[in-house]
């Protein structure tokens, strides 16, 4: 047997010494990305994108700025939230993403394809290698915090972002209902076997305040989100309520008129999560 070098590129034996190759793929030579926080939930319809959009807004508007990843790829929603039907162009440096009105930068499949409602029919792999694509083929530029609003569950596109994107940090978006312990636990125990931190969880459809009196009322009874994070040893970092007018801003594309204290908890969750240290 021969001495060992010490360099594992030019070995193909199996020994304690050799360490597993990196998945991470490197962003486009035009992005500066600074930090990448993506919002998961382990089934669909809790208002994911909901959060993922808010949290980009509220990040826009304190100076900072956002980018949205949506990495949702058949069930891209971001575009429309934010009222934007221009397409996405490219240029021989890769392609550029689409802006709000506020600025915050965003790539969405909606936006490379000719008709909104054309439907994605895509093999699981040919999904995750277009997630893959916004990260290194989008020409970002410089951006303090890029949201990715990723798919429901732990398939394929999340494993591919996990392993692909530098993700500093995850937030998980739930509801209300009992089931909300078995669903939370599948994502963190995703996080976790990944090495990601999560920042804490985010309850939406929380609660209706009541049009004549104010008062809060639970339509899905007493939420169990704060046992669940005490349980998993993570924050409850805000709790969002049923709202018309921000579902009309959302059908309406004007998401950015937001203007609520709901999620600031969450965004300073993002703002003091460090820049995780990735070990090869």
């Amino acid at each position: 047997m021969s001495e060992c070098t010490h360099d594992c590129s030019t070995c193909s034996a199996s020994c304690a010494e050799r360490k597993p190759e990196s998945l991470l793929e490197a962003q486009n030579a035009f992005s500066n990305v600074k930090k990448v926080i993506a919002v998961v939930s382990g089934k669909g319809g809790v208002g994911k994108s909901l959060v993922t959009s808010l949290l980009a807004v509220l990040a826009q508007r304190q100076g900072s700025q956002a980018a949205i990843l949506d990495a949702d790829i058949t069930g891209p929603s971001i575009p429309k939230m934010f009222g934007i039907r221009d397409k996405a162009m490219g240029t021989e440096d890769g392609i550029l993403p689409t802006e709000s009105r506020t600025g915050v930068k965003m790539m969405s499949v909606n936006l490379l394809l000719e008709n909104d409602t054309d439907p994605v029919i895509w093999r699981g792999s040919l999904i995750s290698g277009t997630v893959k694509q916004f990260w290194t083929d989008v020409c970002w530029g410089d951006v303090d915090y890029m949201f990715v609003d990723m798919p429901p569950g732990t398939g394929d596109v999340p494993l591919t972002v996990f392993q692909s994107l530098p993700v500093d940090g995850i937030i998980i978006v739930t509801s209300p209902q009992e089931l909300v312990g078995m669903i939370v636990e599948k994502a963190l125990n995703m996080a976790r076997m990944m090495n990601i931190p999560v920042l804490g969880l985010v309850e939406n459809m929380s609660w209706i305040a009541c049009p004549d009196c104010g008062r809060k009322i639970e339509p899905f009874g007493e939420s169990r989100s704060a046992r669940v994070a005490m349980e998993q040893h993570i924050p409850l970092l805000a709790r969002l309520p049923m709202d018309p007018a921000i579902a009309r801003e959302c059908d309406t594309g004007v998401i950015e008129l937001f203007n609520e204290d709901w999620l600031d908890g969450a965004l300073a969750a993002v703002e003091s999560c460090p820049k995780r240290i990735i070990t090869e």
